[in-house]
């Protein structure tokens, strides 16, 4: 495919659009029978062409990959594919109106550069959840495997919640969430103990980039959630489980934060703690988006 394309004389422009037309043509028909591998083989792939600073493969992989991507979009329910859709969406503004038009119904949309864009109906609700689960399966892993990903995960999750009308004591949002993760505790404790500012910034920052509270131990796999080193439990007491508990994660911190924010305005005794909690909830926000795209 690059010999062709050299020997055709192309502009940048032209052999993108040449490229996807042939990738269309040949994964379309070949999708169902790919193999479950194929998507690991592919980013391998690009990963090695990115090491030998091969912009021209890397270029064809990643179109080959979003080709089957999309592909396998087209054959998930409503609501998977519009998280498809919120995850390649960077603007915040442009996230909410996507729900939006989800919300009412969904239709065939022109975007800026004058393409049509398909937008399914699908629930809010659906949607939350659907990146819930998304969020509990990578972030109950040792290593998160895409932060980049996660960080998407979250905001698309907190943003539909938060288009769906009760807010924070919203009965939907209620996930059974009942006890209170260790490490996600601790350092919610640590945050409120201190004034609102760069300092508490600059801890939200580290720890949703994977440093200090938040940082992986990428030595040991597996077995660290089942160590009885590391964190202890709740405000230094022993850990209930008797296990490690694992670092303060995107997802559960936030949904912490609401829990116990939840917790305050049910019972009608909000003031500056709620507020110092709202602060929090915003600036994590603000930092997953930065991580996010």
């Amino acid at each position: 495919m690059i010999t062709l394309l050299e020997d055709m004389k192309m502009d940048e422009a032209s052999e993108e659009v040449a490229v996807e037309i042939a990738a269309q043509g040949v994964l379309g028909k070949r999708v169902d029978e790919m193999e479950a591998g194929f998507m690991m083989a592919l980013d391998y792939m690009i990963k090695l062409a990115e090491d030998d600073q091969d912009d021209k493969r890397k270029s064809l992989l990643e179109v080959i990959k979003d080709t089957v991507l999309s592909y396998l979009t087209k054959k998930c329910p409503p609501h998977v594919q519009v998280i498809g859709l919120l995850c390649r969406t960077p603007l915040k503004d442009s996230r909410h109106e996507l729900l939006r038009r989800v919300a009412a119904g969904g239709g065939v949309f022109q975007s800026k550069n004058d393409v049509k864009v398909h937008v399914p109906a699908a629930n809010l609700n659906e949607i939350a959840n659907q990146a819930d689960d998304l969020l509990e399966t990578m972030e109950t892993r040792p290593v998160v495997p895409d932060r980049k990903l996660l960080a998407r995960l979250v905001l698309i999750r907190e943003e539909a919640r938060n288009m769906m009308g009760g807010g924070i004591l919203d009965e939907r949002n209620d996930r059974g969430f009942k006890t209170l993760p260790e490490s996600e505790v601790n350092f919610l404790t640590k945050l409120v103990a201190l004034k609102p500012g760069k300092t508490v910034e600059e801890m939200i920052k580290n720890v949703m980039e994977g440093k200090d509270e938040g940082a992986e131990d990428t030595g040991s796999g597996e077995e660290d959630t089942t160590s009885k080193k590391g964190p202890s439990g709740i405000a230094g007491r022993e850990s209930v489980t008797g296990r490690k508990a694992l670092p303060v994660r995107p997802g559960m911190f936030l949904e912490t934060v609401s829990k116990v924010l939840g917790g305050i305005y049910g019972g009608n005794v909000s003031g500056i703690t709620a507020q110092h909690l709202e602060w929090v909830h915003q600036k994590t926000l603000e930092v997953l988006q930065e991580i996010a795209f």
